[in-house]
């Protein structure tokens, strides 16, 4: 009964993996027969000042999208959690970013933030340069990526939220604890593997993100949007270079094994409280 799925992993998810590898040690142009170089994809990628620049672009916009996503989801579902009313209505608007293709997103806000006939220098009344300035160019796209996300995120911890047991709570009023030292010992220890699940997948997300970010700026300018994705975008199907977007792309998932497992020994405490 597990032979179809299995056959979709393996043909989908696992045969993939494998050809990333084996082209990872090869020189190819999707024209000429693939060329076995050995380590020399490796090496490059040891010396080359754009690759290193991609990481260092996707190491910062994760820095700056992913912990404020999470701040403000987190507040957004505790809002939510309140049951006000039309909260029902605001968790369909929150989510319709995430369930929207990304590179659709990425061409209606480049026209939002257009400096000569975008909607938002309209608003405030001066043109900036929002997407071509060096200096505003990876807030824009990091505020995007914010935007696309919080409420996806919320809706994790709003789930987490209706987990944890009332009488908590109710115990905590009856000690007199004040609203933010309920938050701090009782909502977010509750909520840790919750937050393992967000941080993992928004980080994973955000160092592969690719098609809001290639709509807005295609790297640019001064290759301050270059993130790692898109490195390896232009490497293979501009320069065609297969061999070193491969090695590109087996750099990025090591490196993402290996935040994922810094995360997982930080979040593998979990509290409980015993209700019994």
């Amino acid at each position: 009964m597990l032979l179809p799925s299995f056959i979709g992993v393996g043909a989908f998810l696992l045969l993939p993996v494998l050809v990333v590898l084996g082209l990872s040690f090869m020189e190819w142009d999707l024209i000429s027969p693939p060329e076995w170089v050995g380590l020399e994809n490796y090496a490059y990628l040891l010396t080359s000042e754009r690759f290193a620049n991609s990481l260092w672009v996707t190491a910062v916009f994760t820095l700056l999208s992913i912990p404020t996503a999470i701040a403000l989801g987190l507040l957004l579902a505790i809002a939510i959690n309140r049951g006000l009313p039309g909260t029902s209505w605001l968790r369909v608007l929150y989510v319709l970013p995430w369930v929207s293709a990304p590179l659709a997103l990425g061409v209606v806000w480049k026209w939002i933030l257009d400096p000569s006939y975008g909607v938002l220098n309209a608003l405030i009344g001066r043109r900036v340069e929002w997407l071509t300035d060096p200096q505003l160019a990876l807030p824009a796209v990091v505020f995007v990526q914010i935007w696309t996300t919080v409420g996806y995120i919320s809706l994790f911890f709003l789930a987490g939220l209706q987990q944890i047991p009332v009488a908590v709570y109710e115990a905590a009023m009856l000690d007199g604890a004040a609203r933010i030292r309920t938050l701090w010992s009782i909502t977010l220890p509750l909520l840790r593997p919750t937050m393992f699940f967000v941080t993992v997948t928004s980080v994973i997300a955000s160092f592969q993100v690719f098609d809001s970010i290639y709509a807005m700026t295609r790297g640019g300018p001064a290759f301050r949007t270059d993130v790692i994705a898109s490195r390896i975008y232009d490497e293979a199907f501009v320069n065609l270079r297969l061999g070193r977007a491969a090695a590109m792309a087996v750099v990025l998932f090591l490196v993402l094994v290996a935040i994922t497992l810094i995360q997982q020994r930080y979040f593998r405490r979990r509290i409980t409280y015993d209700m019994s």
